[in-house]
């Protein structure tokens, strides 16, 4: 028996219950979870904007240790130390093949339609397993590609963090806007995830790197995590202050809320030719785009799904940056919880005044 957060209704917050969690088939890991991150992207569905089947567990930030592996596993072993990642990947798809490994959706990764599910309740009703992970547990049974081994010097609160908040924000400066040293960066929501980017820029190179929250504990994180200037999100002056530090606008802006007003500004303070892109998780009915004048200006807007992570090369590289003290993770977390916190936990996160919360299990 697995105790594990479970989300029955939308709007209601989760419930502590007993899961039971099927032996590793081929392919599969069985990990002990020593810590999850709190994302806002669970918020999403524990308050109901986006959709999910009922009854499940929700948490895609986690490291643990493996405790036993399937028929097949060639890429851990029992023992090791590991970080998971939604974007679970087959190996052998187009996307996966070009390399673009973030966007794979095959269904190789989880079990049959048929075949008996990875998690129940001890009566054999199913629990339906959120983003092919369910890491708000003590233990996940995931694919093999959904998880990756770390140097085992990584402190795994720290290590969770990796999975989600800073491969997407410190992705999207290294694999989506291939940064160039001495460019310019705005960053748009300083939570994990911008903070990541923010970090991140300062690692590439960038030249400026200008952070936008409306919160002032926010900015000063930021500033401490490498931003050259910081500014008042919600000023109707942001947009102009940008492109007076910058001469004219940034080369890159990354919205890391998942707003339509966020998405604007970083619109709004590129210069001629430069990227906006996409981080956040938008509401479902939002519409977000270029005006006739940006196109004009070779302005560009793009996305990239978790950073467009290549997980398997970009995650020990990650570990190392932290090891020798260019990544500040330490910043990034706010507090660590046990579980039974975790409604509490994601309370303070709807209020928006702390970066990134972290469940630990004994």
């Amino acid at each position: 028996m697995t105790k594990a957060a479970i989300l029955e209704k939308p709007g209601e917050g989760l419930v502590i219950r007993e899961v039971v969690l099927a032996e590793p088939g081929p392919h599969e890991v069985l990990v002990d979870v020593k810590a999850c991150g709190l994302c806002h992207s669970d918020l999403h569905f524990i308050d109901g904007h986006y959709p999910h089947a009922l009854p499940t567990i929700p948490g895609h930030e986690a490291a643990g240790v493996v405790r036993a592996v399937g028929q097949e596993v060639k890429t851990v072993k029992p023992g090791d130390h590991v970080v998971s990642c939604l974007s679970a990947y087959c190996g052998h798809c187009e996307f996966c093949t070009t390399g673009r490994l973030a966007l794979c959706i095959s269904r190789d990764v989880r079990r049959s339609r048929d075949a008996d599910p990875r998690i129940t309740f001890e009566d054999g009703e199913a629990v339906n397993q959120m983003l092919n992970l369910s890491a708000f547990a003590e233990q996940m049974l995931i694919h093999e590609h959904a998880c990756v081994a770390i140097d085992k010097d990584m402190p795994l609160d720290r290590a969770a963090i990796l999975g989600c908040a800073v491969t997407t924000g410190a992705g999207a400066i290294f694999n989506a806007c291939k940064l160039v040293p001495g460019e310019s960066v705005a960053v748009v929501g300083c939570g994990g995830v911008g903070l990541a980017a923010v970090n991140a820029a300062k690692i590439a190179g960038a030249g400026k790197v200008i952070a936008l929250d409306p919160l002032p504990e926010k900015r000063q994180l930021a500033e401490a995590l490498g931003a050259t200037h910081t500014i008042d999100a919600l000023s109707d002056t942001a947009a102009d202050e940008v492109v007076k530090i910058t001469g004219g606008g940034v080369h890159h802006a990354i919205e890391a809320v998942g707003r339509e007003a966020s998405a604007a500004l970083a619109i709004k303070v590129l210069r001629r030719g430069g990227t906006a892109t996409v981080l956040g998780m938008m509401p479902l009915d939002c519409k977000v785009g270029l005006g006739a004048l940006d196109l004009l200006a070779s302005k560009k807007l793009q996305g990239a799904f978790m950073g467009d992570n290549r997980f398997p090369v970009d995650l020990p590289r990650l570990v190392d940056f932290y090891l020798r003290g260019l990544l500040d993770l330490d910043t990034i977390i706010a507090d660590r919880i046990p579980l039974e916190q975790i409604n509490e936990g994601f309370d303070r996160m709807r209020e928006g005044h702390s970066a990134r919360n972290v469940v630990v299990f004994e």
